[in-house]
């Protein structure tokens, strides 16, 4: 658990206009839904809120509500922010027990690019998943995934099956799905001007071409 706790108070009154006047008040408005209680409209203190989010686990961790002394493990599910001022507007809140097995996204992250040599000699990583979806018991959710990237040359293709995954976690997604790649763009690139350069096969140079027309007379 990301040791969070936040205080919530349920909201007595719902709708658009209520939940402006439930921001205007520095409270954030949400949903707690999931187990037998069904939905409940509540509301959060901005500035605790924000403390989380600053903490980097928030998103996708299990986290504690407290309504009167009363503490409940919740995952966030979705968050929604303003446009302009990029605060958060609502949050959608997920009612979990410690051992309940979920489905949820674990970001990616890569070490060691410079002991890749692929990346050495001018490769691209190329990401395709950001995140991972998993499917892990909700007091053993990683807060990453790290990947090594020693030794990874160009034509690198990383896939699902390779990665060190956390007793008890597998992934969501059926399928032996692709991760991230190393492409040679340099590499590429360099050898495309190479043959462009080079004569086609069977042509002769042009100086050659012109020595061999014949004189006119």
């Amino acid at each position: 658990m990301a040791g969070i706790v936040l205080n919530v108070e349920r909201r007595e009154k719902t709708g658009t206009g209520n939940a402006r006047a439930t921001r205007r008040g520095e409270l954030l408005p949400g949903v707690l839904y999931g187990g037998e209680r069904g939905s409940v409209p509540i509301e959060l203190k901005l500035t605790e809120v924000l403390t989380a989010l600053r903490s980097g686990k928030f998103v996708s961790h299990l986290v504690e509500i407290d309504h009167k002394g009363e503490r409940q493990p919740v995952i966030p599910r979705a968050i929604q922010y303003h446009p302009v001022s990029e605060r958060p507007i609502h949050i959608d809140l997920f009612r979990v027990e410690e051992n309940t097995v979920v489905t949820i996204d674990v970001p990616v992250h890569f070490k060691n690019q410079e002991a890749s040599p692929g990346i050495k000699r001018g490769g691209a990583l190329n990401i395709v998943r950001h995140t991972i979806p998993l499917r892990v018991k909700a007091n053993a959710i990683p807060e990453e995934i790290v990947i090594d990237l020693t030794g990874a040359d160009i034509g690198y293709v990383l896939h699902i099956s390779a990665v060190d995954l956390p007793y008890g976690a597998k992934p969501a997604l059926a399928g032996d799905f692709t991760i991230a790649t190393i492409a040679g763009r340099q590499a590429e690139a360099e050898e495309t001007t190479a043959a462009a350069a080079a004569p086609a096969e069977g042509a002769a140079p042009a100086a050659d071409a012109a020595k061999k027309e014949p004189e006119k007379k």
